[in-house]
């Protein structure tokens, strides 16, 4: 077998191959209750047929003004349980694994969805009298084109791990096998960690440690309801693309990986950018550095991200120890089943590539 596709253990969970399906927000809750549908189901539903070892459902928010968008899915009602329940037995089905991202959007949340379709506001934040609502974030500073966020005060700081916790119960009840924490992208977690977005002069904001301190939060409470054998990840933005002042960067984000480590976290899933407008010098494997780097320094597993599009070039990753498993996003939308194409590309045995019973009339020729 390839390295691609060795099976990887995260506590208790071995997970088939290292080539996963990232969260990729999809903007299908037609109803706007954050329930998933029919369209989820078959978007998850065909890469577990494809043969991804992983798949990481989308950006869900904790509660409903964590949500990116309105059509965003959600998870914290019984209504959006079940739904994801459903799609997760299938998932199991066809011998794949199922984690979920929550999120809280913080000041980017209430956005128009980033679909063609959708209208234009003069703004990216849905107006209230549209079915949005007022964003929230560290410190009233607006992002690009977006409202001004209202200033979370203390009491409602506080109140943000028990979110995270109750959305892992319930991943935990649908039978998730493992949880995401999103603290890239520009989202609130993130909002706290860089200097850019958080101006806080309590407790709340200044220090490394201060900035840092909601994510431990986050991160110690959706451990202590988990089960101990359950896998925990956390998505980082290595850095801010910013040089010119005070912001979020790799080495911030190398300490914080350790701290992360240590307070029960088994996979950092490595990104970068999303929380201000940057020049990003994006190309194949652009990212994939960080993770890299990270993994080294931190003694963390990583997971890399970043215009991964070809069999050889994923390969390639897990063969020189760049990072212990590859997400693979576009190429994903553009071919649900990336992984037994380049089980094929990489040179397997046809008798050993894991197809579908029904579709085997589709296998690619043995080469040999």
């Amino acid at each position: 077998m390839t390295n691609l596709h060795q099976p990887l253990t995260l506590r208790g969970l071995e997970i088939a191959n290292r080539i996963w399906l990232p969260p990729m927000c999809q903007y299908h809750c037609t109803n706007r209750d954050g329930v998933p549908e029919g369209w989820h189901f078959a978007h998850y539903g065909a890469r577990a047929v494809g043969g991804f070892g992983l798949l990481i459902a989308e950006s869900t928010g904790v509660t409903p003004e964590g949500r990116i968008s309105p059509a965003c899915t959600g998870l914290w009602n019984d209504e959006q349980e079940k739904a994801w329940a459903e799609i997760v037995a299938f998932v199991h089905s066809q011998g794949a694994k199922m984690g979920v991202q929550l999120n809280h959007a913080g000041r980017k949340s209430s956005t128009v969805p980033a679909l063609p379709s959708q209208p234009d506001y003069g703004s990216q934040t849905i107006p209230e009298e549209h079915g949005g609502w007022r964003p929230v974030a560290p410190s009233p500073v607006a992002g690009p084109n977006m409202a001004t966020p209202k200033e979370l005060d203390r009491d409602e700081i506080r109140a943000l791990p028990e979110h995270f916790a109750a959305a892992a119960r319930r991943a935990v009840r649908a039978g998730f096998d493992l949880v995401e924490i999103h603290a890239a992208h520009g989202y609130l977690l993130h909002q706290f960690l860089s200097p850019l977005t958080n101006h806080r002069e309590d407790s709340w904001g200044g220090s490394f440690h201060d900035r840092t301190r909601l994510l431990s939060l986050v991160v110690t409470a959706v451990r202590g309801v988990i089960p101990d054998d359950m896998p925990l990840l956390v998505r980082l933005s290595a850095t801010d693309w910013v040089d010119d002042e005070p912001a979020w960067d790799l080495e911030q984000t190398v300490t914080l990986a350790q701290e992360l480590k240590t307070a029960g976290v088994d996979l950092i899933d490595v990104t970068s950018g999303g929380l201000v407008p940057a020049e990003i010098p994006v190309g194949p494997n652009y990212q994939v550095r960080f993770a890299e780097e990270i993994r080294r320094r931190a003694d963390v597993p990583t997971a890399a991200v970043g215009m991964i599009t070809s069999p050889q070039q994923a390969e390639a990753i897990i063969a020189e120890d760049r990072a212990d498993a590859v997400l693979v996003g576009r190429e994903a939308l553009r071919d649900p089943h990336f992984p037994l194409r380049a089980a094929h590309e990489l040179g397997v045995a046809r008798e050993k590539i894991a197809y579908p019973d029904s579709y085997h009339r589709g296998a690619w020729p043995d080469p040999r």
